[in-house]
């Protein structure tokens, strides 16, 4: 049984690598060597490593000091290797326990077979037993080319650009004499693209690139490209500034083979038009390149650029004739056309189109302040009450609100703006101030000048985004989306000591924090007296003889039908609830903004009051006796008025260990019981005040450090500190 040498570089992966090197080990195929070279990890890679290495004795594994890049490591396993075969693996992706195995018994003759690769969207798509031999999954997208291939002798121009389209020596089994014999070796000079060396001259060599079906290798997507981004979730400038690198070298090296010099020009005509003209958007930044790219141009027979748009193939030829101002002027031309088609695609292409090339160049309006909450949804929120307080002072701006249907009854003046809408790109174009609690569209660029507030919506419970391990969310990119997002805002509000520093860490945020408490808290110590409260239940219709119990759960992240839309299946049984409690209670449901569903509540009038689409649970909490919630953080401002707590967690384990996690142990910090089901929500509710009783250190605690910022003047503060040298007066 001939050996097959696996070479896996390794740096810091400790998130994957488990799995990984599970795929590899439990292969079907047995006579294996497995050489894992630590590339200078310094997460917990280095433990998991030497633990495999420990169990299982065919596995080799070299600590590097320091990272010395992937092609490095490559280099140092081919030294390492003594295999009849060699196959590269990544350590974030995985493979199918038959895959080495389908590909020894059928590389016969070939000095090389490869087979089916499949992009994962997430980690939860991880599931190697469920996949060997199997055909894709619908959650999953298959690279495209990547179509079933019966005959190995595939037609040789279509063979080379869907083997190496991805420009990576991962999934192919190697003959080990012909690596040997031809001196293949990975470039250590780039840390992008560095297996084109080693590939380029198989292609140089070899007239037939076969393929394999039904076997399969998976690859990873990973969902955070900040704090540990894989080589090609780099940035452009660095991949292209690569590319150009290792293809001027090959090029010099192999231009004069034909089938090498198609391909590596149609790799670089590729990156050109997907990559170099993104770049060149800035047109301040084609002197950084330019002599670098029209030194690769020069190498590109332009000849066979037949299909490239006139545009392209007249800038590639300034290019070769290095013609800068030409070039610039191009450039700048292309942009201006690619930008016109786009926004004549649709009207809010056009809007953004508009946003972005005229109404960001009129005068910034000094003293307009736009404000939105909740993406439109509702005037409410921290927003809301910086905004009152601005207008009971009499403060001189402008302000305009956002909103999904405008026509709220709002005190002052403020415009009333529709949500994406052609005002709301004129005013947040415009305006100085922006401040919302939830993030702004990433289509809306900021300009220099302008004040984002964040005030944020929440004291984080859950796991927030550079916190989390995994994503299971309607959006892989979140991670990556949030932090571009958030590198926006000038201002962040925080509650409490506690959430500060979760902020900094989970957000990446690293400008001014606002340590006052939340504004939207303020109405809790304003307003907590018996005469706003009637007034209130009286105005919202509730009962005043009974007492009210609040229902606010929050969404989980894997019930979605689509990016922002979310499922929410109500586990309380209502019905027996007001057979037990309705003499004495009625219950208020409150979902997040994120819920979509609308809750059946039919049979249940008198008892049960639907406040979904109200817009300030503030004023809710104000007229609640008990709160009921799960894994939101409504609790933590509720607190702030000391009235009992209860948390329905029917799905605790699921949410903590597999969606979320939480920052705090839930089962014995928070100021109040958990409970799994009606029954004991019955029963705590009728023993309300023995669980007060019990549970009053706690609350004592917790509210001590979570509610010691909140004192009636969070709004106050923030104004002062963000418009100071408009309220002096204030003073």
């Amino acid at each position: 049984m001939k050996k097959v040498s696996v070479i896996i570089a390794v740096y810091n992966t400790e998130e994957f690598l488990v799995e990984c090197l599970d795929s590899v080990v439990n292969q079907t195929y047995r006579n294996l060597e497995i050489i894992l070279i630590n590339d200078g990890s310094t997460d917990q890679s280095t433990a998991i490593l030497n633990e495999v290495a420990r169990r299982d004795e065919r596995v080799i594994c070299i600590h590097n000091e320091g990272s010395k890049g992937v092609g490095a490591a490559r280099n140092l396993g081919l030294d390492q290797a003594t295999g009849d075969f060699v196959y590269f693996l990544d350590s974030d992706d995985f493979i199918a326990l038959e895959t080495i195995g389908r590909l020894v018994e059928n590389i016969g003759e070939y000095e090389m077979l490869t087979g089916k690769r499949i992009r994962l969207k997430n980690k939860e798509d991880s599931k190697i037993d469920n996949m060997v031999g199997e055909e894709v999954d619908d959650g999953m997208e298959i690279e495209e080319g990547e179509e079933k291939v019966e005959d190995a002798q595939v037609h040789l121009g279509r063979g080379v650009q869907r083997t190496f389209r991805g420009m990576s020596a991962l999934h192919i089994l190697f003959s080990h004499d012909f690596i040997k014999k031809n001196q293949l070796r990975f470039s250590e000079k780039v840390d992008c693209y560095s297996d084109l060396a080693f590939i380029t001259p198989v292609i140089k060599k070899l007239d037939t690139f076969p393929f394999l079906t039904r076997c399969y290798y998976f690859k990873r997507r990973r969902n955070d490209p900040i704090s540990n981004p894989a080589l090609m979730q780099l940035d452009r400038e660095k991949k292209v500034s690569d590319f150009l690198l290792i293809y001027n070298h090959l090029q010099d090296l192999y231009g004069t083979d034909e089938r090498v010099s198609s391909y590596l020009d149609w790799l670089f005509l590729n990156i050109y038009r997907k990559q170099v003209i993104m770049i060149f958007s800035d047109n301040n930044r084609i002197g950084e390149l330019f002599n670098e790219l029209a030194t690769a141009v020069e190498k590109v027979d332009l000849s066979k650029t037949k299909k490239l748009n006139v545009v392209v193939k007249r800038e590639l030829k300034l290019l070769q004739e290095r013609k800068t101002d030409s070039y610039k002027k191009l450039i700048g031309f292309h942009h201006f056309a690619r930008n016109t088609k786009r926004a004549v695609k649709g009207r809010q292409k056009l809007y953004i189109q508009l946003y972005r090339s005229v109404f960001m160049n009129k005068p910034l309006k000094e003293k307009t302040i736009v404000f939105e909450s909740f993406l439109g949804k509702n005037y409410s929120d921290s927003p809301k009450y910086i905004y009152e307080y601005m207008v009971k002072n009499n403060l001189d701006y402008e302000y305009v609100w956002i909103f999904n249907e405008p026509g709220k009854e709002l005190p002052g003046n403020a415009k009333q703006v529709k949500r994406f809408s052609l005002a709301y790109y004129y005013y947040l174009a415009t305006a100085k101030y922006w401040v919302s609690n939830s993030r702004l569209p990433l289509k809306l660029n900021k300009r220099e000048g302008n004040v984002y507030l964040q005030t944020w919506h929440g004291t984080p419970l859950k796991k927030l985004v550079f916190d989390m391990n995994d994503i299971y969310s309607a959006n892989p990119n979140y991670k990556k989306h949030f932090f571009n997002q958030s590198r926006r805002w000038d201002y962040l509000i925080s509650p409490n000591q506690y959430s500060s520093d979760i902020f900094r860490s989970a957000f990446k945020y690293e400008k001014d924090m606002l340590e006052f408490g939340y504004p939207r808290n303020d109405i809790l110590y304003q307003n907590d007296n018996e005469e706003y409260i009637s007034s209130l239940k009286e105005r919202l219709h509730i009962p005043r003889d009974k007492k009210v119990i609040l229902y606010a759960p929050t969404w989980r992240d894997d019930e979605f039908y689509e990016p922002g839309k979310y499922k929410f299946a109500l586990k309380m049984d209502l019905k027996k609830m007001r057979e037990q409690l309705g003499d004495d209670y009625v219950v208020l449901l409150r979902m997040h903004y994120f819920i979509a569903d609308d809750i059946d509540t039919e049979g249940m009038d008198g008892f049960v009051y639907n406040f979904s689409k109200y817009d300030d649970i503030a004023e809710l909490y104000l007229i609640s006796d008990l709160l009921i919630t799960d894994y939101s953080s409504v609790f933590f401002d509720y607190a702030n008025l000391k009235r009992p707590i209860l948390f329905f967690t029917y799905d605790l384990e699921k949410y903590r260990d597999t969606l979320r996690g939480f920052y705090i142990d839930i089962e014995t910090e928070v100021p109040g019981p958990l409970v799994k089901n009606t029954e004991e929500i019955i029963d705590a509710v009728t023993n309300i005040e023995q669980v007060k009783v019990e549970y009053q250190d706690i609350y004592d605690e917790f509210y001590a450090k979570y509610c010691a910022w909140d004192n009636g003047k969070a709004a106050e503060n923030v104004v002062k500190t963000v418009f100071g040298t408009d309220v002096k007066k204030l003073n």
